[in-house]
């Protein structure tokens, strides 16, 4: 077979067939349109700096799949400057009824979508019962179609959330191969949450995988169950540990900083920083989503530590 000649003859290059493999960039996806809203779930005490995290982690699911219609809704909103749950599901219904009508209006023979108006997504790290009840009560008070999903966690994400922030607040080592030594850095770790024995047990399996991140103990521990929190600070003492830290297994609103605070002076320990809007939090959060409307986005990866 002959190969294609330019000018005088010269051959010319041709541009080969793209071949799918492992090292391709995967094609980047979009919301569907007509997708259901993602429906941030907020709980605690709103404030500024509640609305400022919850619109952070919103910002990276859009970041993550562009489309996306991100809503927040508080738990204990007011409707003013906090708007319910109930509230912005029965907006996004509306929002919904109004656009097919308009669409109706303008000659489409579109059909009205029988799927969810929204997928409510419960910003949480792990399972506590009394908050996810109270989201599910929002949702059924609402009287709209949605879709709730579980909490954020476990996930190896997060146990990549947790050692950040051990390392931003100096209590681990940042580099997994132990290049430097931080002289501060904790022989033991109370991975603290709520929601009882249930949250304990789901805090304890990503509490492996910091424990396999960090070489050091991780054990998790109630801050709503007295006596959870000294009887793990007791056990991991007595197993050898001398220089414990506190690492809060929580996204931050649902629990008041003061009882971070008291829990820290309890185990008479130092204490990094909730999970916060880190990264893994936004996509965890649309990972939820989409596979609650079985839509196939490339999964969330961890990111080195460095």
């Amino acid at each position: 077979m002959s190969s294609p000649t330019g000018p005088a003859g010269l051959p010319v290059r041709m541009p080969r067939p793209r071949q799918p493999g492992r090292h391709r960039r995967p094609e980047p996806l979009a919301a569907p349109e007509g997708a259901p809203a993602l429906v941030l779930a907020v709980p605690g005490t709103p404030s500024t700096a509640t609305r400022s995290l919850a619109e952070e982690v919103v910002s990276i699911a859009r970041s993550e799949l562009p489309g996306l219609d991100g809503r927040i809704g508080y738990l204990d909103g007011d409707d003013e400057e906090f708007p319910t749950l109930q509230s912005v599901l029965a907006r996004a219904a509306e929002e919904r009824t109004a656009r097919f009508e308009l669409a109706r209006a303008a000659g489409s023979d579109v059909q009205e979508p029988d799927g969810p108006v929204a997928v409510v997504v419960p910003l949480l790290a792990g399972p506590d019962s009394a908050l996810l009840r109270q989201v599910r009560q929002a949702v059924m008070d609402s009287r709209v179609a949605a879709d709730l999903t579980d909490a954020l966690g476990p996930h190896p994400l997060l146990a990549e959330a947790l050692h950040v922030r051990l390392s931003e607040a100096g209590h681990a080592r940042a580099d997994r191969a132990r290049l430097f030594t931080v002289h501060t850095a904790a022989d033991g770790i109370v991975l603290a949450t709520v929601g009882g024995e249930e949250a304990v047990q789901a805090a304890g399996i990503t509490g492996m995988l910091l424990a396999a991140r960090l070489a050091v103990p991780v054990m998790a521990a109630a801050l709503d169950q007295e006596g959870s929190l000294a009887s793990v600070t007791e056990q991991l003492r007595n197993a050898g540990s001398q220089q414990l830290a506190l690492a809060p297994y929580l996204i931050g609103p649902e629990v008041q900083p003061e009882l971070l605070e008291a829990a820290a002076q309890e185990a008479g320990c130092p204490a990094s920083e909730p999970l916060g809007a880190y990264p893994a939090v936004g996509k965890l959060a649309l990972a939820k989503y989409t596979t609650a409307l079985g839509i196939a986005p490339q999964q969330p990866q961890g990111m080195p530590v460095r």
